[in-house]
């Protein structure tokens, strides 16, 4: 595909019809954004209680130093790698690390490779900058995995400059192992791609740990946020790590676009990163609810709903119930007050058969969605 066509992100879209509904006096149930349902850990809004009284001006395009510093010492202490956190930058979420990633490290109106299904702002954000985009499709026969097999023959039909591939992933919630991801960033140094890592999801495995992209090589892009694993979507925090030839350029563009991230949320991020035992019992809330909601569609009827190992979606095949998922979300949060987003958010081919369920809310949310659904679906 080319990159001129800018779509609707369509669970904002479905998020705005709810609100609508909520200002109608219905009751909505949330499962179409990947929000977490859980509040920063208490003292993190201890730290940003303590920014009241102190001017918070701008930082460093770069971000405060010791929040910089204490992301280096998370590689160090989660993933055995050492970071200079002169290579950290700090930014605001990351959808200004994606457009800084993109516009520091390739030349204008360069391809880059992305999933299909995947996160939707990819092609948006890769269409308002005018770059070209291929997409390399995943299925469910694989457990909707990329690899390096699918990314050489791609790249033979039609070669691209960079490949941005998240794990665990949205809206699959597929994760990579070690060696699945070695064997990807080996075919991008073979073939000379910049490989980008999403990792916003790291923090949210059910199966196993997570690796980061810097355990196996430094020559690339991680972009990762507190907005999942840290319940700090609002905030607007996340971070880059970049390598030696792309951090100054993106430091000189931050300068100007970004001037800097949030000197509250910097604060607020920094205290985060010590309350890792807080957000693993909220990680622990997100299991049982995972197997709640799996559950709970397999039984209505919802095909390729086995439980995913990572982030907090169920990608589920609607075609049972059927063949537009958009009219499907709109008709069930009309009827039965569930939120939900139609799969054309995630794939502009095949995703009118797809729904995607997340259960980052709270598990009365998704008992509830479920109770409804049953009855929508004629099942009760």
């Amino acid at each position: 595909m080319t990159s001129d066509t800018i779509r609707p992100f369509y669970a904002l879209e479905l998020l705005t019809k709810a609100r609508a509904l909520e200002a109608q006096g219905r009751e909505i149930c949330h499962l179409e954004i990947g929000e977490p349902g859980g509040k920063p850990a208490p003292r993190v809004l201890e730290a940003v209680k303590s920014c009241i009284e102190q001017p918070m001006g701008y930082t460093t395009a770069k971000g405060m130093l010791a929040l910089r510093e204490r992301l280096a010492r998370y590689y160090k202490e989660r993933h055995g790698v050492s970071v200079d956190p002169e290579h950290i930058m700090v930014t605001m979420g990351s959808s200004s690390g994606f457009i800084l990633s993109f516009l520091a490290g390739f030349a204008p109106g360069a391809r880059i490779a992305v999933t299909r299904p995947g996160y939707p702002a990819y092609l948006n954000i890769l269409a308002s900058l005018n770059f070209d985009v291929t997409e390399i499709a995943v299925n469910a026969s694989n457990g909707w995995k990329l690899t390096a097999a699918d990314i050489e023959a791609a790249y033979k039909q039609e070669p691209f400059a960079g490949l941005l591939l998240a794990s665990p992933a949205n809206p699959t919630g597929a994760v990579l192992e070690r060696d699945e991801l070695g064997a990807i960033i080996a075919v991008c140094d073979r073939l000379g791609i910049r490989f980008l890592s999403d990792e916003i999801y790291h923090g949210l495995n059910y199966a196993g740990t997570d690796t980061s992209a810097l355990e196996i090589s430094d020559r690339h892009i991680v972009i990762n946020s507190f907005s999942k694993y840290y319940c700090m979507t609002g905030w607007r925090i996340g971070w880059l790590v970049m390598p030696d030839d792309l951090i100054r350029r993106a430091e000189i563009m931050a300068q100007s676009l970004f001037i800097s991230a949030s000197s509250v949320s910097q604060t607020a991020a920094l205290a985060a990163l010590d309350e890792r035992a807080f957000y693993n019992e909220q990680r622990e809330a997100y299991a049982r609810s995972r197997l709640t909601l799996f559950d709970g569609l397999n039984q209505l009827g919802f095909g390729e709903s086995k439980a995913s190992d990572g982030a907090f979606y169920a990608y589920v095949d609607a075609s049972p119930f059927t063949n537009d998922s958009m009219e499907f979300c709109m008709t069930m949060l009309e009827e039965a007050g569930v939120a939900a987003t139609p799969g054309a958010d995630f794939d502009r081919a095949d995703g009118h058969k797809y729904v995607r369920f997340s259960y980052a809310g709270t598990p009365e949310t998704v008992a509830s969605a479920l109770e409804r659904m049953e009855q929508f679906l004629g099942r009760g």
